[in-house]
């Protein structure tokens, strides 16, 4: 589907969801290591288009100014969006310079790990013993927003509640890639990345503002203030 068809699609609000699910969830696939298949999208133009076509669904403000052509570029060579990956995300002699960990932006590691873990015990979710699938890591927290849209998509279909999962993703999003995706931008953009990491932190970044203001205007402004007995952050849900 191209993104003017996009434009055709009901925009009722179980398929706004749905969409915003499915945004969640390519922008997980775009953010991980660069294997053939990911590269192949790229190239192909595959992924840029998936993400055009849902962006402009869900907030058509955020298809501007992106250089798509960038979301295009794997390098001249095979392995060039896989080195590139090493040296932003996953080397440094005291860590990479652009950590895809939110725990390492906030100063209190395991207390942000622990809090995350809670978001998705409530929910039924536990982790891997995958390294990958930390709590803090980047692809964890946007599989979980993708998993509350798609709840959320359901409760709708369903005609139940869909206060829990929104009030979910507005906490989530508040506490966790929203407070720290920021930083990942301004640390990328240091770097000099090469041009697809560079705009797809950008439009993350970019998403995960517009979600924010999306769900505050709908449930609320988010309590950063309301703290469990052991001094972190408590879902509202």
């Amino acid at each position: 589907m191209s993104a003017d068809e996009s434009a055709d699609l009901t925009r009722s609000p179980e398929s706004l969801a749905t969409e915003r699910s499915r945004a969640y969830q390519i922008f997980c696939t775009a953010i991980a290591y660069p294997e053939d298949d990911l590269r192949e999208a790229i190239r192909a133009g595959t992924l840029s288009d998936a993400l055009r076509t849902v962006l402009t669904v869900v907030d058509e403000s955020l298809v501007e100014d992106v250089d798509w052509a960038a979301l295009c570029d794997a390098g001249a060579d095979e392995d060039d969006l896989a080195v590139e990956f090493s040296r932003l995300f996953d080397v440094g002699s005291s860590g990479p310079p652009c950590p895809l960990y939110g725990g390492l932006y906030a100063g209190a590691r395991m207390k942000t790990m622990e809090e995350a873990v809670r978001f998705y015990n409530h929910f039924g979710l536990t982790l891997s013993d995958d390294p990958r699938e930390l709590p803090d890591h980047l692809t964890t927290q946007l599989e979980f927003l993708h998993y509350l849209g798609f709840r959320e998509a359901q409760a709708l279909v369903g005609d139940d509640d869909p206060g829990p999962y929104q009030r979910a993703q507005r906490d989530f999003v508040a506490r966790h890639p929203g407070r720290w995706v920021p930083k990942l931008r301004e640390r990328v953009e240091d770097q000099a990345p090469a041009p697809y990491f560079g705009q797809l932190v950008a439009l993350l970044d970019r998403f995960l503002a517009s979600e924010m203001n999306r769900l505050s205007r709908e449930v609320g402004a988010p309590d950063l203030s309301t703290r469990s007995s052991a001094g972190l952050q408590r879902p509202s849900v």
